[in-house]
């Protein structure tokens, strides 16, 4: 189980890596968030994942040192300055464990950065950007930031966040 973790660990730690290394310069029209801003990403920490039924979606949340110490503390609203990265993808069987399934092709990456002095999209104080693998790159989601946040204001009682930090010991 240990060896199957850290094979996996390792894996994402790669792709995510390798993924960063290379971001494109392209920003959401919207909010003028470029997606160069999370350059180094690779170097978050994972607080939580969740799996998205409606899209068959296996999801990463990642927090920048800021939001993870605010996390970890179970601190809220969140500190001007943190960032919380989103990275999804498509799964597909593991082919070396039948019964289990594991990512496959990088879908999306999101972010959403607390920052009041730029963003106040009903009180939230976040800013949000969205780009989408189209085949070797990124474009910047074309709807904008409008469904980011219409969803999270349904948890703005936790200063926006789906996510809370999941403890792994």
């Amino acid at each position: 189980m240990c060896l199957r973790l850290s094979a996996f660990v390792a894996a994402i730690t790669f792709s995510l890596t390798s993924t960063a290394a290379s971001l494109p310069d392209i920003k959401m029209a919207d909010t003028g968030l470029p997606f160069q801003k999370i350059e180094g990403y690779q170097d978050y920490r994972i607080v939580a994942t969740h799996w998205r039924t409606d899209k068959n979606e296996l999801r990463y949340v990642l927090a920048n040192p800021i939001a993870y110490e605010a996390l970890k503390a179970n601190k809220l609203p969140m500190p001007e300055g943190s960032i919380m990265v989103k990275i999804g993808w498509s799964v597909k069987p593991m082919s070396t464990y039948p019964d289990a399934l594991e990512a496959d092709k990088l879908q999306r990456i999101e972010y959403m950065l607390k920052d009041s002095k730029h963003f106040d999209n009903n009180g939230d104080h976040w800013g949000y950007a969205r780009f989408v693998k189209k085949g070797d790159t990124y474009v910047p989601y074309p709807n904008g930031s409008a469904e980011c946040i219409a969803c999270h204001a349904s948890v703005g009682g936790n200063d926006y966040l789906f996510s809370r930090f999941q403890e792994t010991f």
